[in-house]
């Protein structure tokens, strides 16, 4: 049977007499972008540097390809690549000698380091900035480089803590594409507290809050994970907004238009008939109606919410 690209099974981690983790358990066992979810705060960090090998955990087991990365750490890390929140780049060095410097700290074939260094440049659009000092670069462009010496020895694994952090907007949707790209030849844990972030790029979803996984499933199933609390309604001839508060469920009322509202419910979805059958009685011309998606900050809310309350 083939092997996990990256197991962890029941990682805790004590700092002093607080558990910033516990139990954190999951798997991941093809290509793709997995999205590493929490507040700031939460675990993810702690979580990432325990799986890359930088901070030994407390308990529990992380294996990568199979491999125990607590027992045989330089093999396991062979398949690792990590880009931590500050980007380990020395900026008085030009893009290449960085590079250069990255794979041989990754033990690779001396033969192969320029190959390697050319084909990561390449991967990450910084061929035309070889000789220039990273201090030079841009933020994005330092991004980038700090991408390129965690994929530069072609691992399994790549592992991104907060990689869009501090860019500005073009920067972003620059290094989400360039994510994309990696994605498909490796998986790729994609970290951050921006819930936008993570619908956008991910296709699973692990969720950290207060150091433990409360959610572990594909995206779609965390868009639903929450019922809708709202419905839209389109009408030619709406009513104040206290008449629509005479109907049973209806709890607020919120015009957004002339004629489109919010109206919000108590969690009662047979409301939408009883708002149906008034519209036709009072002849309001209701012309759509339909459930209010949640945003991901509300999931994100409840979620949270959801781990206070057994806690």
């Amino acid at each position: 049977m083939k092997e996990s690209i990256i197991s962890v099974e029941g990682l805790s981690h004590k700092y002093s007499s607080s558990w910033a983790i516990q139990d954190i358990g999951f798997e991941i066992n093809k290509t793709g972008i997995l999205g590493l979810l929490g507040s700031n705060g939460a675990g993810k960090s702690t979580t990432m540097n325990i799986m890359c090998g930088v901070l030994n955990q407390t308990k529990g087991s992380v294996f990568i390809n199979g491999i125990d990365l607590r027992k045989q750490p330089e093999l396991a890390k062979k398949e690792i690549g990590f880009l931590p929140q500050q980007a380990p780049l020395y900026k008085e060095l030009t893009v290449d000698e960085y590079l250069l410097h990255c794979g041989y700290l990754r033990q690779l074939d001396k033969r192969m380091i320029g190959k390697a260094v050319d084909e990561a440049k390449e991967r990450c659009g910084l061929t035309h900035f070889s000789k220039r000092l990273i201090g030079n670069l841009s933020g994005g462009y330092q991004q980038r480089v700090g991408i390129a010496q965690a994929i530069i020895h072609k691992p399994l694994l790549v592992v991104l803590d907060e990689p869009t952090n501090g860019l500005d907007p073009n920067q972003i949707i620059e290094v989400r594409s360039l994510i994309k790209e990696i994605a498909e030849e490796r998986a790729v844990i994609f970290s951050s507290h921006i819930l936008s972030e993570v619908q956008l790029l991910c296709k699973e979803i692990r969720m950290i809050d207060q150091g433990k996984l409360v959610f572990s499933d594909t995206m779609d199933a965390f868009n639903n994970y929450v019922a809708a609390q709202s419905i839209r309604v389109e009408m030619d001839r709406p009513p104040a907004g206290e008449e629509l508060l005479k109907i049973e469920g209806v709890t607020k009322v919120e015009f957004l238009t002339a004629r489109s509202l919010k109206i919000y419910f108590d969690g009662d979805h047979e409301v939408t008939d009883r708002i149906i059958k008034t519209s036709v009685h009072h002849d309001w011309h209701l012309r759509e109606i339909f459930f209010d998606k949640n945003s991901l900050d509300e999931i994100f809310a409840q979620l949270s919410n959801y781990t206070k309350s057994v806690n």
